[in-house]
C-alpha cells in the first residue's frame, strides 16, 4: 500500500483544516487505517484511528470534539477534519495503515507510512 497525505499548510488558530490520505496498491478497504503526527523535537503520537468499515473511530485525547476521522473506502481515502486548531496541534501529520486488532495507538502496529503533511497553526 503506497499512502500520499496532503491538506496540510498554514492556518490561524480557531480555524480548520482538511488532510487527505489517498492510498493506493493493495486492498485499502482491509486496513486500519489512522494518523499520527509529530512535533518538532517530539516523538511521533497517536492522532486519530477508524477501522476498515468505518464503523469505529478512536481518538487522542488532545483531539477529541475537535477532529473527525473518515474514510471513503471507494476513493481509497482517509481523511482527518481538523476543527478549532491550536498552536499546540502543529506538527507533520502522517497517515498509516495496518491490520485490525488491539495497540492501534502505537505506531509499531502499522506497517505502511505517508510521506507526512506539514500543519502549522499560528496564534
Amino acid at each position: 500500500v503506497q499512502l500520499q497525505a496532503s491538506g496540510g499548510g498554514l492556518v490561524q488558530a480557531g480555524g480548520p483544516l482538511r488532510l487527505s490520505c489517498a492510498a493506493s496498491g493493495r486492498t485499502f478497504s482491509i486496513y486500519r487505517m489512522a494518523w499520527f503526527r509529530q512535533a518538532s523535537g517530539k516523538e511521533r503520537e497517536f492522532v486519530a484511528t477508524i477501522t476498515w468499515s468505518g464503523g469505529s473511530t478512536y481518538y487522542a485525547d488532545s483531539g477529541k470534539g475537535r477532529f473527525t476521522i473518515s474514510r471513503d473506502n471507494a476513493k481509497n481515502t482517509v481523511y482527518l477534519q481538523m476543527n478549532t486548531l491550536k498552536p499546540e496541534d502543529t506538527a507533520v501529520y502522517y497517515c498509516a495503515a495496518g491490520p485490525q486488532g488491539g495497540g492501534f495507538w502505537r505506531s509499531r502496529e502499522y506497517d505502511y507510512w505517508g510521506q507526512g503533511t506539514q500543519v502549522t497553526v499560528s496564534s
